[in-house]
């Protein structure tokens, strides 16, 4: 992911002008990570330390849904909805 990639994202889901750690800009830049990972591993089927990783960030973006779920439903469902998770 190049830093501009980075930037924009978390511009677009920041809740504030400072932002940058908020659950929602963390859920954002991980689900960016994972397309990216995905698409690697297509054509790399044999990369199994590069899936490792995957299976990482995805237990880790499961975790900060659930954090934000439990603690603000709205936000949760904002995000869901504008990232195209959990039709």
């Amino acid at each position: 992911m190049t830093p501009d990639a980075k930037t924009a994202i978390v511009q677009e889901h920041a809740q504030h002008g400072k932002d940058t750690g908020s659950p929602e800009v963390q859920v954002a830049i991980l689900t960016s990570r994972i397309q990216e990972l995905t698409e690697h591993l297509r054509t790399h089927k044999k990369d199994h330390s590069s899936r490792r990783g995957l299976l990482k960030m995805v237990g880790r973006r499961a975790s900060l849904l659930k954090y934000l779920a439990s603690r603000n439903r709205d936000r949760y469902q904002g995000i869901i909805s504008k990232l195209g998770l959990r039709k």
